[in-house]
């Protein structure tokens, strides 16, 4: 081994050994919905009839519910495990902030994460007036313009200008799929790419389509339903996960392009450095989500949100039983900020954390023994300080601001 290799590695041990937890960002998913369509609405893409759920549709269900308050509640104890929380009392409730989009799944989501981070305490959870948070949606709530005509453009280039082809890429994830809904009606469609106003961009046909029936017995499977309830007893967790390589290619498309994260993620971007900057310089930071002292922030958003940041970042992972850069309900990006004590020097980690399929399914209680899964994210274009693929602060620093585009950011 070369000398210099040698000297970083033991540096990295160092760093592992002396480091403090000083600031978490959990960047999550709302827990499990019900779909935004109705039974009805479904009926034509199926030979049955869809379950029937007991809430609203895109509503957080109770399971959901629970699962997000067990998911808490694991959180707690991991973070205390690095010295971040008490792993009793109320004392740092104050020092946790939550910030919810509007809407039911993800203010729910944050109040049922709070009550199990700190039980008989929770910390309010913050929500803009009005209908749509820019924070979390800045082009819907028309605080940031982006040009549809170059959307179009950025995703036509990804898939050589020809939507119609994107389903056969797919084909037996598609069959597969047909084979559950008992009606092959998907890969008949016509396809389109087409400039929109919420989102600039869209694949319109099979891709779209098959990505939503897949998300929804994926939310059946989650929710815990059995029998003919469960993909009319046509679904198990092998064909689940091959039928989400199709969710996973339209997020990919319609949520990572660079253009389009760049527009729909850059001011979420921005604001969650600031905030970490913020508890770098230990002083109010302006933009920075939450207050001077904080050590959490909870972000509590959607699987766009997540997507969008990780299209900017170009991050990725892979947690068992998923596909890759799947964002399952109660799935978050997190991003640890660690100080070194030895010489005052910060690093930031980035992990991205989620129930497994059967945790969900099953209410499965977390803990040190049965925890979520965890994949470690690189950062790319950073070297990293430690094992834990700690990038330096000044270098991580260098390489958000780079990705994000200012024009697209809100004071």
């Amino acid at each position: 081994m070369r000398l210099p290799v040698l000297l970083f590695l033991v540096a990295c041990n160092i760093f592992a050994q002396t480091a403090k937890l000083e600031y978490v960002v959990i960047l999550s998913r709302h827990g499990v919905r019900s779909p935004t369509a109705t039974a009805a609405d479904l009926r034509q893409y199926s030979a049955e009839p869809w379950p029937e759920w007991n809430v609203a549709p895109g509503e957080l269900t109770e399971h959901g519910r629970k699962l997000m308050t067990i998911l808490g509640g694991w959180y707690r104890g991991w973070l205390a495990h690095d010295g971040l929380l008490s792993l009793t009392g109320c004392d740092q409730a104050r020092a946790v902030y939550i910030r919810a989009d509007v809407g039911q799944r993800t203010g729910e989501s944050g109040r049922a994460f709070a009550e199990g981070l700190l039980p008989g305490c929770p910390p309010d959870v913050h929500m803009v007036d009005g209908k749509t948070d820019p924070l979390f949606h800045p082009v819907a709530a028309g605080a940031v313009h982006g040009d549809r005509a170059v959307a179009v453009a950025s995703v036509s280039g990804r898939i050589g200008g020809n939507p119609t082809a994107l389903a056969g890429v797919y084909r037996h994830a598609f069959e597969t799929l047909e084979g559950i809904l008992g009606k092959p009606a998907l890969l008949a469609m016509p396809a389109s790419l087409q400039g929109t106003e919420d989102g600039l961009a869209d694949i319109r046909g099979p891709l779209r389509t098959a990505s939503t029936l897949a998300e929804n017995l994926l939310l059946e499977y989650a929710e815990g339903m059995t029998a003919k309830n469960l993909g009319w007893g046509r679904l198990d967790a092998a064909k689940l996960t091959e039928i989400m390589a199709i969710h996973t290619a339209y997020a990919d498309l319609a949520r990572r392009t660079p253009y389009l994260a760049s527009v729909q993620g850059s001011n979420l971007l921005e604001h969650i450095l600031l905030s970490v900057e913020q508890a770098v310089a230990r002083k109010p930071v302006a933009g920075a989500i939450g207050n001077p002292g904080d050590r959490v922030l909870v972000l509590a958003g959607h699987d766009t949100n997540i997507s969008h940041i990780a299209g900017l970042l170009n991050l990725s992972w892979l947690i068992p039983g998923y596909q890759r850069d799947d964002t399952p309900p109660g799935g978050s990006l997190v991003f640890r900020l660690w100080r070194d004590a030895s010489n005052k020097s910060y690093a930031v980690e980035v992990l991205f954390i989620a129930q497994t399929l059967d945790q969900l399914r099953n209410s499965t209680p977390l803990d040190g023994n049965s925890p979520p899964e965890t994949a470690a994210v690189f950062i790319p274009g950073c070297l990293p300080t430690g094992a834990r693929l700690d990038c330096g602060w000044n270098a991580f620093r260098g390489i958000i601001s780079n990705s994000i585009d200012l024009q697209h950011t809100i004071p």
